[in-house]
Formats: structure tokens, sequence, C-alpha cells
């Protein structure tokens, strides 16, 4: 495809073209995975949300966490990595138990990141998270 060799987050054409006729430079390498230092980690014991945030058989994208948190069951909580496997876009939801990725089709599922539609071929990477109470944080 249009992807970028290189290593982190290297964004694709069609990421950096519609960001940059849209919502400018920093938006578009945010948004298709930009970045990739060591600095754009997620510190353990942060803060994500509260659980009533994630529907069962959804979740919800913690963008600037670059973290995907879902419930594939009433009160089971689950975290991966919100960077696609396969060009390194943000995925965009959780619907019906799919973790989606709208840059190129992607599909994951929402009880252990495997992949459910190429063109990704890797799983999510699992993220460790606590739930402590209403409240989810980084482990």
């Amino acid at each position: 495809m249009d992807t970028a060799n290189g290593s982190g987050g290297t964004a694709t054409r069609r990421c950096f073209v519609a960001a940059v006729s849209g919502a400018g430079l920093a938006g578009a390498l945010a948004a298709c995975g930009g970045g990739g230092t060591d600095g754009d980690e997620p510190s353990p014991g942060k803060e994500l949300g509260s659980t009533s945030q994630i529907p069962v058989g959804g979740g919800k994208v913690f963008a600037d966490d670059k973290v995907v948190v879902t419930q594939p069951e009433k009160g089971e909580f689950k975290a991966f990595s919100a960077v696609c496997t396969h060009a390194q876009c943000l995925v965009s939801g959780v619907k019906d138990a799919t973790i989606t990725c709208d840059c190129h089709g992607s599909r994951f599922s929402a009880d252990d990141g495997s992949v459910r539609n190429p063109p990704a071929t890797k799983a999510l990477p699992e993220v460790g998270i606590e739930v402590d109470g209403d409240r989810i944080r980084l482990a």
C-alpha cells in the first residue's frame, strides 16, 4: 500500500493528504499514529476514564493515550493499543464487539485484539489496565 517505510509511527499517504487538506499536519500525524517516541507512551497509573463510558459489547478509544478499552461481557474490561498494526493509524471505534480502523478497513476482536478483517495481519497488542471501582487506569 502507500505506507512509508521507516521506524515508529509513520503515516500513510492517505492519512497525510487528508490531514493536510483538512485539519493540518499536527492533527494528521496524531490521527494517523504519528510520533512513536518513548515520550508518547502512556504512564502507568494514569486514569483513562470511567467504566460507564465503556458499553457492553463495545468500547472507547482514548486517542490521547493511544489505547482502546473494551467490555466484551458485563464487568469484563480489556485494553489494547489503539494503533492499527497495518499502517499505524489510530483505530476509530468499537461496535458489535469489533474494533474498527477506518484507514484501510482492518477489523479486530474486542475480546482479544485478534484480526477479524485484513489488511492488518497482526493482533492489536494488549495494554495493562486496572479497574478500581468505576475508574479505569493504566497498569
